[in-house]
């Protein structure tokens, strides 16, 4: 294809996975809303997108955003993954041809009425969640979240759903927010140890995606000890410039700005 014609830089760092399979929670930001969660002796991967473009085939070419920064691991690199997170139906969040190169034995929960658009891709255990529902992967507890999104792919499927999980082992739990708006549904969750969270696409698309202050408040819903920022700096998809979520997520948590962790794309963070 013609998208491999202009690569995007690579990410300046490779996230740090020794002793990855030990590690009781730990993620690493790969790109985008591309994240390695460690929880409950499982790896999952969220929202898988290595594609140098997003969006509709069109032929030798992929008709969508370029990405800025490459993934920061391979797909080759990619450790073992026990379970993949689809938030919703949106490109930059569904990537087919991504999908397509993953193991077809890896469980997919995915949100409601999006199953039939990796339905020939060969995965043996596809799962739809609606909002309160819940499924089981081995030790981990996963819970769709209301989210304030939209889910169409297309101009006419604005029936499919869009999600944030809770994923649940034993005393530790993870947030994964997927893409949203500011809302306060988050307030029903109980306290995690990471919110994982959008901070970027905001100008002008407030109404579809938090601003870095917005996203902070919502971590504060589920008092959150740590805060790992995505959906940003890695696909130009609105007007602010692409360093300004990360710094205005630092500012906004002032003294406590050690809980932001994962500032950049290839940065990983393991609970000590």
């Amino acid at each position: 294809m013609f998208d491999r014609l202009d690569l995007p830089a690579p990410a300046r760092l490779k996230p740090d996975l020794t002793d990855w399979e030990n590690k009781e929670l730990a993620a690493a930001w790969v790109g985008h809303a591309t994240v390695l969660l460690r929880i409950g002796g499982m790896t999952i991967l969220t929202d898988p997108v290595f594609s140098p473009r997003v969006g509709i085939g069109l032929g030798l070419i992929t008709g969508g955003p370029r990405r800025l920064t490459a993934p920061a691991l391979r797909m080759g690199e990619l450790p073992t993954i026990d379970l993949l997170l689809i938030s919703h139906a949106h490109f930059d969040h569904l990537d087919r041809p991504s999908l397509a190169r993953l193991s077809k034995r890896i469980p997919v929960v995915t949100a409601h009425e999006t199953t039939d658009l990796i339905a020939d891709l060969g995965f043996k255990d596809v799962r739809e969640l609606r909002w309160g529902e819940r499924t089981q992967v081995k030790d981990v507890a996963i819970r769709a979240c209301e989210v304030k999104h939209w889910g169409a792919r297309t101009f006419h499927d604005g029936h499919r759903g869009f999600n944030g999980y809770l994923l649940e082992s034993g005393k530790r739990k993870i947030l994964y927010g997927g893409d949203t708006a500011y809302h306060e549904n988050f307030k029903s969750l109980p306290k995690v140890d990471l919110a994982v969270l959008g901070i970027g696409a905001y100008d002008p698309w407030i109404a579809s995606h938090a601003n870095p202050e917005q996203a902070l408040a919502m971590a504060d819903q589920v008092s959150a000890e740590f805060v790992m920022p995505m959906h940003h700096s890695t696909f130009k998809l609105s007007r602010e410039p692409v360093g300004e979520p990360m710094e205005r997520i630092v500012t906004a948590a002032g003294r406590n700005e050690g809980r932001i962790v994962a500032r950049e794309i290839g940065a990983s963070w393991a609970l000590n």
